[in-house]
């Protein structure tokens, strides 16, 4: 049912693996080597189809200092972090308290609720694109960052709701009988009780989003217009002139757009391992 581990294959297959997995590796890091190298090259290079060779010169601080000066990313990057922030938090506090009733307690339409929380996710977000849209015209929060973020805690609570409530039913009940004989209210039972042990969860689905949301381009796109609203992933387009695509900036800017998730998941990576790995072994 599960693969054989490597220390028990055969001399000749260890081998091929050790072979193996550094080229897989080395493919795998192929886009990000390109881009890397891209970020550091000359627009000569870049016009003369310098794409993949040796870089004839080395413009680090002069690519990423243009960044900086050639674009509004800075509020490009704090419309991110408005975005996202809020998302996080509210999509995590919504699931905690979803995830608690649907994991917890026993009625008759637990799972069609639970049900109708999953489904969300296997509908395909292309097709919400126009209603969404309309919707937010409607509402007066088109083209504003609270919209945005609206937006993102509505989609991301089915997931998170799916993730903490599989999390919580792992969790052992007799806990929560305990407190109950002892006359603990519901409410202090999930924040003194519950919440305690779910917070590698929390953590882990934390990181999560804040990637998912970080990254997102499209729904930036569609919901946002204009360097006072739109987050780092769609304000890297204003780095191209005019006539001129300035690859060697949009590359600078792609790296520098990276680094807070980058940085999020090594400042939590325990957290985030604890998190996922938290029930796997008995």
């Amino acid at each position: 049912m599960f693969p054989t581990p490597i220390e028990k294959a055969s001399p000749s297959a260890r081998r091929l693996y050790k072979i193996a997995l550094p080229i897989a590796l080395v493919l795998w890091l192929l886009p990000l080597i390109a881009v890397a190298l891209t970020s550091i090259r000359s627009a000569g290079d870049i016009t003369a189809g310098n794409y993949w060779g040796w870089p004839t010169s080395f413009n680090l601080l002069e690519n990423y200092t243009a960044v900086f000066t050639n674009s509004p990313i800075g509020q490009y990057i704090l419309n991110s972090f408005k975005v996202t922030i809020p998302t996080v938090i509210g999509a995590v506090a919504l699931s905690c308290m979803t995830g608690f009733a649907l994991g917890v307690y026993r009625f008759k339409a637990n799972m069609l609720v639970f049900f109708m929380f999953v489904a969300g996710n296997f509908v395909p977000f292309q097709i919400l694109m126009v209603p969404v849209r309309d919707l937010t015209l409607s509402m007066g929060i088109y083209n504003t960052t609270m919209g945005l973020a609206l937006f993102h805690i509505a989609f991301q609570t089915g997931f998170c709701t799916l993730f903490m409530r599989n999390f919580i039913r792992a969790l052992p009940h007799e806990l929560i009988e305990a407190a109950r004989v002892e006359g603990v209210s519901e409410i202090q039972i999930f924040w003194h009780v519950v919440m305690p042990l779910m917070k590698p969860a929390i953590a882990a689905l934390s990181v999560l989003i804040f990637t998912f949301i970080w990254n997102d381009y499209f729904w930036a796109t569609v919901l946002t217009q204009g360097a006072d609203t739109q987050p780092v992933t769609a304000g890297l387009y204003s780095l191209n002139g005019q006539w001129v695509a300035s690859w060697h900036l949009v590359s600078a800017g792609s790296i520098v757009a990276a680094l807070p998730p980058v940085l999020m998941f090594f400042a939590m990576q325990k957290h985030f391992i604890a998190g996922l790995t938290l029930g796997a072994v008995k």
